[in-house]
């Protein structure tokens, strides 16, 4: 079985790769381990009016610092996989989540998307918008969500 799985930095994402150890059979199972860099998306506001001569430089650095974290952070969760016998790969890829996910899929063609959901609902999810649910909507393949029990916004 091939399984996609698509994380952030959230515990909803650490729920999603959990799931998916307890659900599937190591030997039998090749795990990618996708994280999409939305940059600028989320870039603090004190970067955001950043001026003057070290601005640009400023914000190559930030980034760069962002990317060895998302590098990080994937190749933490391939260990965590390959440590109970998984098959696991990583790649980083930078866009819009929804659309790179969609596109992931596309070309390695997995079973199964396994992702997790950040529970947004009313006005945040309006705004914020839903990439589970965008991928949910739109994959050639089954997609499981997986929220974590502790995490839960009240709109």
């Amino acid at each position: 079985m091939k399984i996609l799985l698509a994380i952030d930095d959230s515990e909803c994402s650490t729920a999603a790769a959990d799931a998916v150890m307890r659900q599937f059979r190591p030997r039998e199972t090749e795990v990618r381990v996708l994280h999409v860099d939305e940059w600028p998306k989320g870039l603090p506001i004190s970067m955001q009016f950043a001026g003057g001569a070290s601005a640009a430089g400023d914000l190559c650095a930030l980034h760069e610092t962002i990317r060895r974290k998302n590098g990080a952070l994937v190749a933490d969760v391939a260990r965590r996989l390959e440590s109970t016998g998984f098959n696991a790969r990583t790649e980083l890829r930078s866009g819009d989540a929804s659309h790179e996910i969609l596109d992931a899929a596309a070309e390695w063609q997995p079973d199964l998307i396994v992702m997790g959901s950040h529970g947004r609902s009313g006005f945040n999810r309006l705004v914020l918008g839903s990439v589970s649910d965008h991928v949910v909507r739109h994959a050639d393949c089954s997609v499981e969500v997986i929220r974590d029990a502790g995490h839960r916004e009240i709109a």
